[in-house]
């Protein structure tokens, strides 16, 4: 009986998390109607407001399922890079990449902001600093990185990824900064390397 109860809250928060995402990609935050969110999955507000409070803590947990998916793609594109540098690289530019998806711009980057503050302080954000640091932890060990303090050098990483991301979604041109934002990137990483090739 406490499974099955536990099974409904878990399927009634999934749903309320897919109509979420879907209304605030389409029409924004402001803009989306918690009226029609939830009689579109037929649910009422109240089931809103028991699992996520308010909006606007609706809009953390889509942001955190969007942001985790960013995170988790970013790593796989890093992982088949052919060593942990280039895997670094591969990664900040896949996340820098994602600005280009409506729905990551509008939805992560724009309304997130805005709705929940700064994304560093994100709970998303920080499971992807504490993969960075471990990455740049073994390129100091391996002695292709400087010898600098992991963490900062992981928070200027992902900071510099974050902020070329936020860039890109509140251009004009989105695909006229994307190249120049991963350049800067690139050239910023670089600056790491404790032998520069």
């Amino acid at each position: 009986m406490a499974n099955r109860r536990v099974e409904m809250m878990e399927e009634t928060r999934a749903k309320l998390v897919a109509a979420a995402r879907k209304a605030f990609a389409e029409k924004g935050y402001a803009a989306a109607s918690m009226d029609e969110l939830t009689a579109d999955v037929g649910l009422t507000r109240g089931a809103l407001y028991h699992n996520f409070g308010d909006k606007r803590g609706l809009m953390a947990a889509v942001v955190n399922q969007i942001d985790a998916e960013m995170a988790s793609r970013a790593q796989e594109i890093g992982a088949r890079a052919e060593d942990d540098w280039e895997g670094l690289l591969a990664e900040g530019t896949a996340y820098i990449e994602m600005a280009l998806d409506p729905e990551v711009q509008r939805v992560v980057l724009l309304d997130g902001p805005a709705v929940l503050g700064d994304p560093s302080q994100w709970p998303s954000q920080n499971s992807c600093l504490q993969a960075t640091k471990q990455t740049v932890e073994r390129l100091i060990a391996l002695g292709i990185l400087k010898p600098v303090d992991a963490e900062a050098a992981a928070r200027l990483l992902n900071g510099a990824a974050l902020n070329a991301a936020l860039w890109i979604a509140a251009s004009e041109d989105p695909k006229d900064v994307f190249p120049k934002a991963v350049e800067a990137f690139r050239y910023l990483a670089t600056g790491l390397l404790a032998k520069l090739a």
